[in-house]
């Protein structure tokens, strides 16, 4: 693995790294802040999936989460939102769709399915890479994740049982089946015409045809969000919630909007959040 930088951060390190991934056919950028416990063994570490355009750099450079990673002892692990560089016709035309717009998901159709097998990478070869090069317990390992980011978390989360021992989202993409964002373009693309590949990678749809997370999710989402009606609909997971038994908690925050002025304003309450069941 190839180290970009790492800097001193909160009496951890924060560090840019790449590696050659095999899921994905090419090198992956990623994430690491790796807290002051890390030197007395290894720690839980929790994963955070960026939104549409962002970065591996995304979060930790705007979500402000270290001090408090490093109070608590989390690893944050932030991986890029998609290939990069990919030389697929159109993969950097449009930022709802190819490059920063995977929604970590594996695609089927060609010519994405050569790539973008964002899930595989996530949940198979990512957590081997981090055990491997940072001292961070797998077994302990959370997700979260803001707006598409948040989509992912919860559906990785609800097809990988088991894999995660905590769950949040800030402003997620509930059912992207039923907005635009997933029924327009992205799920045709990388999936294709059969809409009953779509339902199992939508939580609300996961959720009912069976799947639980073993634990409450906590769904922070800013009343003020341009998204909220059209493309986030929070409303359609609290009633899959309340219709399946899954414990939910869903805070609506009065004057806040899709920013990360927003993620800031809420993320050392996800931290603790995790950290509840990982540093128990």
């Amino acid at each position: 693995m190839e180290i970009i930088s790492e800097q001193r951060c909160f009496g951890g390190t924060q560090g840019f790294y790449r590696h050659e991934s095999k899921a994905c056919a090419g090198p992956m950028n990623l994430a690491v802040y790796t807290p002051p416990q890390a030197a007395r063994g290894r720690i839980p570490a929790l994963i955070y999936l960026a939104g549409l355009t962002a970065t591996q750099e995304t979060f930790p450079i705007k979500a402000g989460a270290q001090r408090v990673a490093a109070e608590l002892g989390l690893m944050l692990v932030s991986p890029d939102t998609s290939p990069r560089d990919t030389g697929i016709e159109g993969a950097k035309d449009d930022w709802e769709f190819g490059e920063g717009a995977s929604f970590y998901v594996d695609a089927t159709q060609p010519p994405w399915s050569t790539r973008f097998r964002m899930e595989t990478w996530i949940v198979r070869e990512l957590p081997a890479l981090i055990a491997e090069h940072f001292p961070a317990d797998m077994q302990r390992c959370g997700i979260m994740g803001h707006s598409m980011g948040g989509h992912g978390a919860l559906t990785l989360a609800l097809r990988h049982p088991g894999q995660y021992r905590s769950l949040s989202a800030l402003a997620p993409i509930c059912s992207p089946t039923r907005v635009p964002w997933g029924e327009r373009r992205i799920f045709v693309m990388y999936l294709g015409e059969d809409r009953a590949e779509w339902r199992k990678h939508d939580a609300c749809e996961l959720l009912r045809a069976g799947a639980r997370f073993d634990g409450t999710i906590l769904v922070d989402q800013g009343e003020d969000d341009p998204y909220l009606q059209e493309q986030l609909r929070p409303e359609l997971l609290e009633q899959a919630c309340r219709e399946t038994g899954q414990s939910l908690e869903l805070r609506m925050q009065p004057g806040y909007d899709h920013s990360y002025w927003f993620v800031q304003s809420v993320i050392e309450e996800h931290l603790r959040h995790h950290a509840q069941t990982l540093c128990a």
